[in-house]
């Protein structure tokens, strides 16, 4: 018996309803496309038929449009078409090779819709279209900011937001240049009357604060007066905030609301490798910021050397598998630092090794660890209550 052909048969061309017609092998197809080219292959197909489709009668126009494989013109046509002796097909003949009763739609193809209001020239007889929902995503994005002034510094910020506005207004530590409101937001807040704001849309707010949480309010202002350690250790029993690399700028900002909530003197952050007061995170401090004294220490282990002999009594907040002792245990009175490490790494062990004892919070949930700012709301809340129980002597 003679092994049976690859693919289970014949090729299609050899059997009945295969590609091409009937009776014309694969072969063969191949054959005729190889000698004759593109010529023969368009000859083959005209006679033959695609789909049901035949070409129109030589010398008749095509009504399926100029070019399509059943318009047999010849190449003696297109050369001179190419060549500029024979003038291209108007419009008007395009329409009527369309036929009677068909139109032709913006993009020239034949059957397109006709326009609402039913005018040919593709407008509406009422007018442009009113769009009540204003300017569109994409041109609200590219809206032209405010000018901001001259007499601003170069390191200068943007502060946005009304918590953050209103309290750079009340501390008054730096200089506010120019103040931008939107004309809601300065007929509702109180704080801004008397003050020179100069009217903006939202949408130039969004653009000038790179943010679109500015609530209608932005501030150029100077950059921010960070101070030094000493001035911090010169207060009587200072209460201050360390932070050991903290990237998070909602993380600083919500450890500086607390801070400054409960009192404490000021804030320790490192200046490299740890989030720096931003506008990000003045806007997460509600402004708080502005009201407590920030150091940016260039080494923080070298700092909280530079507090323990200053007469402060270093904490550092850690787990209880590195040794630390129940939050309640030491003595938070006099003046002390509070040291808060990164989430996921914790204290650097240069900087654990520096503090005069570890604490932890007690975990009894599943979960094994808090955000770094809870954790901080939660220990300096702790320092606060044992702080004023010795005040009133209780």
């Amino acid at each position: 018996m003679a092994p049976k052909p690859k693919g289970g048969g014949g090729s299609r061309g050899d059997r009945p309803g295969g590609k091409g017609s009937g009776a014309e092998s694969r072969d063969a197809r191949r054959a005729a496309n190889l000698k004759g080219g593109k010529a023969a292959r368009d000859a083959r197909r005209a006679e033959g038929g695609r789909k049901g489709n035949k070409p129109p009668a030589p010398g008749a126009p095509d009504p399926r449009g100029e070019g399509y494989w059943g318009d047999q013109r010849g190449p003696d046509y297109w050369k001179a078409r190419k060549a500029g002796k024979i003038p291209p097909p108007s419009a008007a003949g395009r329409d009527d090779a369309a036929g009677p009763g068909r139109r032709r739609g913006p993009g020239g193809k034949p059957g397109g819709r006709p326009p609402k209001g039913g005018a040919s020239s593709g407008r509406d007889d009422r007018g442009p279209r009113r769009d009540d929902r204003g300017p569109r995503r994409e041109d609200r994005a590219g809206a032209d900011a405010p000018p901001l002034p001259r007499d601003m510094a170069l390191e200068g910020q943007l502060l946005y937001g009304r918590n953050a506005v209103h309290e750079v207004l009340r501390a008054d530590r730096r200089t506010v240049r120019a103040l931008y409101a939107t004309s809601a937001t300065a007929s509702a807040e109180e704080w801004l009357e008397g003050e020179d704001v100069r009217l903006a849309d939202a949408d130039a707010l969004t653009t000038l604060a790179g943010s679109p949480d500015h609530q209608g309010v932005v501030a150029a202002v100077d950059p921010y007066p960070y101070v030094e350690l000493a001035e911090l250790l010169a207060v009587p029993s200072p209460l201050i905030v360390a932070l050991d690399e903290v990237q998070d700028p909602q993380n600083l900002g919500a450890i500086a609301r607390t801070a400054e909530c409960v009192g404490a003197t000021g804030m320790i952050i490192c200046r490299h490798r740890a989030a720096e007061v931003t506008p990000a995170a003045v806007k997460a401090s509600a402004g708080a910021t502005e009201h407590l004294k920030v150091v940016q220490a260039r080494n923080l282990a070298d700092a909280l050397a530079e507090a323990k002999e200053g007469g402060a009594w270093v904490y550092g907040a850690a787990g209880r598998e590195a040794g630390a002792v129940d939050y309640t245990q030491p003595d938070y009175t006099g003046g002390m630092v509070l040291v808060m490490g990164a989430e996921g790494t914790g204290l650097r062990p240069r900087v654990a090794s520096t503090c005069d004892a570890l604490v932890a919070l007690p975990l009894r949930g599943r979960l094994d660890s808090l955000n770094v700012g809870a954790a901080s709301a939660a220990l300096l809340y702790a320092i606060l209550q044992q702080r004023d129980r010795v005040d009133r002597g209780t």
